[in-house]
This record gives C-alpha cells, sequence and structure tokens, in this order.
C-alpha cells in the first residue's frame, strides 16, 4: 500500500499549452486528453478557460494569466511595504519612548 503525496503536481506552462492545444486539435473530449495526459479533468478544463481569457475571448471580468500574474505581485509587494511600515513604527515609539526619558 503506497502513501499518496498531499501535494499538488505543478505543470509546467509548457505542457498546459500543449494540453490545451491537444484538446483544440483533437476531436475528443477534455476528459478523455486529461486521461490520457494524466492530468485531471477539472485541471485541463481551467487551463483551456484560461487558454480562451488569455487570448481575449473570455468573459469581460476574467484576469488575463499576465494580469493574474502582477496581482500575485503587487499582493506580494504591499505585504512586504506594510511589513516594513510597521517595523517603522515600532521602532519609532521605541525611540520616542527611549528620548522623553
Amino acid at each position: 500500500m503506497s502513501a499518496k503525496s498531499n501535494s499538488s503536481k505543478r505543470y509546467t506552462p509548457e505542457f498546459k499549452r500543449d494540453a490545451v492545444k491537444l484538446v483544440h486539435s483533437s476531436a475528443r473530449t477534455v476528459t478523455e486528453v486529461a486521461r490520457d495526459l494524466g492530468v485531471s479533468g477539472e485541471s485541463l478544463r481551467a487551463w483551456v478557460k484560461q487558454a480562451k481569457v488569455d487570448q481575449g475571448e473570455g468573459s469581460a471580468d476574467a484576469l488575463t494569466t499576465a494580469e493574474k500574474e502582477e496581482l500575485r505581485r503587487l499582493r506580494r509587494e504591499n505585504r512586504e511595504q506594510q511589513q516594513t511600515i510597521e517595523i517603522l513604527k515600532k521602532g519609532l515609539a521605541f525611540f520616542a519612548k527611549e528620548t522623553t526619558k
């Protein structure tokens, strides 16, 4: 009996792109292609949907891959800046307390 890993597999952008092309170029269903590639059908459906958004064919409120990456980067940057601000506030409070003694 083998223990199954709880971590999800990561697929390269090239693999995803090729999988989406295979769905579009074959007469098979997404489920069949996913089974042949060894990926979940839901993952492949999401990749196909994201490819449509990236090509400008998705809904108006859907984010492209580039927009998602930028949003992720900006959120990380914002989090780091908030942490820096908190550290500076604590330092300022410490030194203000020390100078009033």
